[in-house]
């Protein structure tokens, strides 16, 4: 009976080993959004401060397809994305909106300069309550909004050119139609 006891600790560590290997190999992209074809949260942005663009809310998220794009400059994966962003934004098939997440204002426009900045409108989201009501689990995320302003879309993790091209696009076509 003492043997036993002397494995049970072992066999307690075996096991939430192997649980958290298992959730460890799960893709993002399995996390489910409760927000998925719900209106988008009500919101009030204001503009980076010292920017010169506009923050944004809800409101502007109406009469167009929109992606809204959550980042920061103390990112990584943002600043690999960013030529995505920055092609989507060209392209002109949906307005591109920024939502920066947690970020110094210093920091997000020297960003931007540096990086260039494809936004419409850039929200600054200081103390991280947008995102809450976005469910955003970390940046970067990327929303497409359709023009009744039901979010339809949520991309977790950087946009790459096969997200782009395989769905961000596509359900973008298919809401523009």
């Amino acid at each position: 009976m003492k043997r036993l006891l002397y494995f049970l600790p072992l066999a307690v560590f075996a096991v939430l080993a192997i649980y958290f290997a298992l959730g460890l190999g799960m893709g993002p992209k399995i996390i489910p959004s409760a927000l998925i074809d719900k209106p988008v949260p009500q919101f009030t942005l204001p503009p980076i401060a010292g920017g010169a663009k506009q923050g944004f809310s809800d409101a502007d998220l109406k009469g167009g397809v929109s992606v809204i794009n959550v980042f920061a400059s103390w990112c990584i994966p943002c600043k690999a994305e960013h030529p995505f962003i920055t092609k989507l934004a060209g392209m002109g098939v949906a307005t591109v909106y920024g939502l920066n997440y947690k970020d110094e204002a210093a920091d997000a426009l020297q960003w931007l300069a540096n990086l260039g900045d494809p936004y419409h409108r850039i929200g600054a989201d200081r103390d991280g309550r947008a995102g809450i009501e976005w469910g955003v689990y970390g940046v970067p995320e990327t929303f497409i909004v359709d023009a009744g302003g039901r979010i339809r879309h949520k991309q977790v993790g950087p946009l790459t050119q096969k997200t782009l091209n395989g769905e961000v696009l596509p359900i973008i076509r298919t809401l523009s139609q």
